[in-house]
């Protein structure tokens, strides 16, 4: 689905961005039908790239090297704020979405700009976010990547079996919570990343 565009000044020949990403359990629901023993980069890029071909766009994904700036790109087109936990959080699909990709197209669209709403942190008093993290790799500023891996890597914990704690903890967007086999393969992949 689009999350958010813009028309870029500082990107050459790019003229329009919009960003391709899911909301909630949809998206996996179709990788798992769909996938056919490809990984989520590759059967995110050969349906975008078809679809990047069809409207005469440039694809480039999160995975890309360079990497993109993906989480700028999602605060120029109005696709949310940051959040204490230092992800994008939606003002509808709180915490729960991600950038597959993004269409560049060399033409600007006559589209109206896309807001991103009030913030729904500013309003969150409790900040519940911030307390339900089990090793505290959260403080409002800053991410301890290394405490978090150390935890999910530890033994099986409910981060594992149940996604973040500190993401789960979020208000904003409860409808959308990724289904848990979808929860299950991020914490997977991001468990093998903290081990190499």
């Amino acid at each position: 689905m689009p999350l958010g565009w813009f028309s870029p000044s500082d990107m050459g020949k790019t003229r329009f961005v919009i960003l391709i990403g899911n909301a909630g359990p949809d998206m996996w629901r179709r990788f798992a039908r769909e996938h056919q023993g490809r990984s989520m980069d590759d059967w995110t890029k050969a349906s975008v790239d078809a679809l990047a071909a069809d409207l005469d766009a440039e694809a480039v994904y999160p995975f890309d090297v360079p990497h993109q700036p993906f989480l700028t790109w999602a605060r120029k087109g109005g696709a949310g704020h940051v959040s204490p936990l230092g992800l994008n959080i939606h003002p509808t699909f709180g915490l729960w979405h991600a950038y597959r990709a993004a269409l560049l197209f060399p033409v600007e669209f006559d589209f109206p700009r896309h807001a991103a709403g009030a913030h729904p942190c500013e309003s969150c008093a409790d900040k519940p976010c911030l307390r339900a993290c089990p090793v505290s790799a959260f403080d409002g500023k800053s991410y301890d990547v290394d405490a978090c891996g150390v935890h999910v890597n530890a033994r099986p914990n409910d981060c594992m079996e149940n996604g973040c704690l500190a993401r789960r903890a979020c208000p904003v967007g409860r409808s959308f919570i990724y289904v848990k086999p979808q929860i299950q393969f991020h914490m997977q992949a991001f468990a093998k990343a903290r081990l190499t």
